[in-house]
């Protein structure tokens, strides 16, 4: 048995509800714990995510270079352009990643407090056509 185990990605945000349930829908997740300062919501995949109250927060900046990442959580999606549009019918923004590089198309957004994120597109794994 592992010694340490993953826990729960924790986000700061000034509005913990709201951005807790702009990533239940994205995910599809259901609320496991809720205080005054504190959502916590769980993927149907077990990917655990909370979001805590910070009044000061402020959103990182990248791509632009003058402020720190932060945090960057990927997700992998099956269709790119319909996870792009449940994304930004849920709040969130594309962001301008074009000179991203990697082996691996996606595309990044920020949620609604401006966290960043991104949308990997899982390799097919069909046998080619033709």
């Amino acid at each position: 048995m592992a010694l340490v185990k993953a826990g729960v990605v924790v986000l700061d945000c000034a509005e913990p509800e709201k951005l807790a349930e702009f990533y239940k829908e994205l995910l599809d997740a259901e609320q496991t714990n809720e205080s005054a300062n504190l959502v916590e919501i769980r993927g149907a995949d077990g990917i655990r995510l909370a979001f805590r109250r910070d009044v000061n927060a402020t959103p990182p900046s990248w791509p632009r270079p003058e402020n720190a990442l932060q945090v960057h959580l990927d997700f992998v999606v099956e269709e790119l352009d319909e996870a792009e549009r449940k994304v930004i019918g849920l709040g969130g923004r594309a962001l301008d990643t074009r000179d991203a590089t990697g082996i691996h198309e996606e595309r990044g957004f920020a949620d609604p407090a401006g966290h960043s994120f991104t949308l990997r597109l899982i390799p097919s794994t069909a046998p080619k056509q033709g």
